[in-house]
């Protein structure tokens, strides 16, 4: 919540801040920077484009500040559980492969980026354990077809994750965790003034040894037989990395903005219940650089320029023959986009992009080197129409698109309302696209087969949703719909190997409810819960009307924190339905509900240091991924955070006023 009651609280949301934040009507038509002038008459930075309140004002978001998490989230994956609409796909404990499903399409339907970057992988989707949450400032989940703003793979919704940025004050801060199965994690930050510009260096690591027992049933059609003691191993993982961000500004409004990621991890992989692995690794690489000009133009114009480039290596050794090997994807272009208004009711943005992607291959099981590569290009243009003095905006846009052999053509139409009482209302249809990923059609994979003849996914999806906003609350409520076409799934090929084919449709409806309260400056809550129909519409018995897989139908987040800085609890709930683990509705996954809990402590303020317990599913709850290999049960975790500034912040000097 952006008010002064909200930033006033600060210290205590540290620890018991509500976790989400839904975007609101003001930030619908911003203004240009050249209008925006603070209290003390600067002018501020602009804000990137790509961030979800400009480039799509009138969709359905959460915001979710990994600041006001304090501390009780511990990877990317569990802070995004917290968004309705949003289900994750998990394989192990800490460092082990999490997907996520953004209102039933699938994991390679959802767009993943880094400060507006694509995260997607040669395969389509994105690794969320490969993306260390101490890298994150916030997070931003649209939901809905998102490919008219955002392009191929947008068919479900887009997350965002917004770095942390550099300051024009020398600070520290960090945080050390330990617990269960020797997990352990860390990450130190530093900002300060460099040259006239401005810095952020962080750095990050973590390991654990991720082995655990668990109960096995070796007799499941006997009821009534002991279960005998196993254990997870070949479960360990491991990673380190750094984030680097310069800011520099070159005039009043205008900034430069270079970024460099980079991280290095390993880890084990376990296989399946039926069929463990004892020897089979993982190893992966990412490099990410970006340079971004953001400022004002004469005649109001607000510009946006960037070149950004993406290598990851990723390497699979041991486990069958057949699985092993290397791959290397590289991916880069540049992109302009530019947002003007004309007159007092229309504000008109424009984007285009030209970029291109690789992909390398050379595995054990392939003697001759693969290589792939095409180009990816793509114009956008939206008008944010402005009606009856502000209450009603109408957001068409449309956007082109071609990657590789694939044109696709992304058309989207949304409204925001404000009505009275504090209530607003976003409504919205458009279509997205997926082009099929190179692997799916050149590349064989170990028992995957490539299908060159593949169509690109499509979507057509439309929602509408109400909120409420308070200085101290917030409630949302949405329905939507979406029809998935020419959906891309594996099936059995002979021998033994598989092959991807489109199929003809699914249909998936829902509601989503958010909502947060601080009815005191010492208590705060948030409940985000998701009802999710889905049907698959393919024209086989076997199939038709069945639910599709690993989409559960209910889906619950909820969180309750109380009490003043020096001690805070706080209380978390996470529960989904039974899931279909296959098309045929043979095997499912069972529901699950898991509570956490912690305690924190904020002592002194020079430095300003926070202690905090937790405990993660603490009554022990047996969970199975989608393999049906158990999950990890109890665990407690100790952790250290703290923050220093070592020097108070310098006004700006007097080239940088108006």
């Amino acid at each position: 919540m952006r008010t002064a009651f909200a930033r006033w609280c600060l210290g205590l949301a540290l620890l018991a801040g509500a976790s989400v934040r839904a975007q609101s009507s003001e930030d619908a038509g911003t203004p240009p920077l050249s209008e925006v002038i603070d209290v003390v008459g600067k002018v501020p930075d602009p804000e990137p484009m790509d961030r979800a309140s400009q480039r799509d004002p009138s969709s359905v978001v959460t915001v979710i500040s990994v600041e006001e998490r304090g501390g009780t989230a511990r990877d990317t994956a569990e802070v995004l559980a917290t968004s309705p609409g949003v289900a994750i796909q998990e394989s192990g404990g800490y460092g082990q492969s999490k997907s996520l499903v953004v209102r039933g399409a699938s994991s390679n339907g959802t767009l993943v980026l880094l400060d507006g970057i694509p995260l997607n992988g040669a395969g389509g989707s994105a690794d969320l354990s490969r993306i260390p949450l101490a890298l994150a400032r916030e997070f931003e989940v649209l939901r809905g077809s998102a490919g008219a703003r955002y392009g191929s793979g947008g068919l479900g919704g887009v997350v965002n994750i917004v770095t942390r940025s550099p300051g024009d004050t020398l600070s520290l801060s960090g945080e050390v965790s330990y617990g269960s199965w020797d997990t352990a994690t860390g990450w130190l930050a530093a900002t300060g003034p460099l040259l006239d510009s401005e810095l952020l260096l962080l750095v990050h690591g973590g390991t654990s040894s991720g082995g655990f027992s668990y109960p096995f049933d070796t007799t499941p059609t006997l009821p009534g037989d002991a279960p005998e003691t196993r254990r997870r191993d070949n479960n360990d993982a491991r990673g380190a990395g750094a984030l680097l961000r310069v800011r520099h500004r070159l005039a009043p409004g205008v900034v430069v903005d270079a970024m460099g990621e980079g991280s290095l991890e390993g880890r084990g992989l376990a296989g399946t219940v039926q069929n463990p692995v004892a020897d089979a690794r993982q190893s992966s690489r990412r490099g990410v650089l970006s340079l971004r000009v953001l400022g004002s133009l004469a005649n109001r114009v607000d510009v946006s320029a960037r070149a950004h480039f993406r290598q990851e290596r990723l390497e699979l050794s041991g486990g069958p023959v057949s699985q092993q090997g290397v791959q290397v994807l590289r991916a880069g272009g540049g992109e302009f986009e530019g947002r003007r208004p004309l007159g007092d009711s229309h504000v008109v943005s424009a984007l285009a992009s030209v970029g291109g992607e690789g992909l390398s291959t050379n595995g054990v099981a392939t003697p001759t080197e693969e290589r792939t590569s095409w180009l990816r290009a793509s114009v956008m243009a939206m008008d944010d129409v402005a009606l009856f003095s502000g209450r009603l905006h109408v957001t068409p846009s449309l956007r082109l698109e071609r990657v590789g052999p694939y044109t696709l053509w992304s058309p989207k139409l949304g409204a925001l309302v404000s009505l009275p009482a504090g209530l607003e209302l976003r409504a919205n249809v458009g279509q997205a696209h997926r082009a099929p990923s190179m692997l799916e059609l050149y590349v064989r994979q170990g028992t995957l087969l490539p299908n060159a003849d593949l169509r690109a996914e499509r979507a057509v999806s439309a929602d509408v949703a109400l909120a409420h906003h308070t200085e101290r609350s917030l409630v949302s409520v949405g329905a939507f719909h979406s029809l998935y076409e020419d959906l891309i799934a594996y099936e059995a090929y002979p021998p033994f190997a598989a092959k991807p084919f489109n199929f003809a449709s699914a249909r998936v409806s829902g509601l989503e409810v958010d909502a947060e309260a601080r009815p005191t400056p010492y208590m705060s809550g948030s409940l985000a819960y998701t009802v999710l129909v889905s049907r698959n519409l393919r024209d086989d018995p076997r199939y038709y009307l069945k639910e599709l897989p690993l989409r559960p139908r209910h889906t619950v987040s909820a969180r309750v924190a109380a009490g003043p800085s020096w001690l805070t609890g706080r209380v978390e709930l996470r529960a989904q339905s039974s899931q279909l683990r296959n098309r045929t509705g043979e095997l499912v996954l069972p529901a699950r509900a898991l509570l956490h809990a912690g305690v924190s402590t904020i002592l002194g303020r020079h430095p300003a240091l926070t202690l905090s317990l937790d405990f993660k599913n603490v009554f022990d709850t047996f969970v199975e991924d989608f393999d049906g290999y158990p999950l990890p049960g109890r665990a407690v975790l100790a952790s250290v955070a703290m923050s220093l500034d070592v020097s108070p912040s310098s006004p700006r000097k007097k080239a940088d006023t108006p």
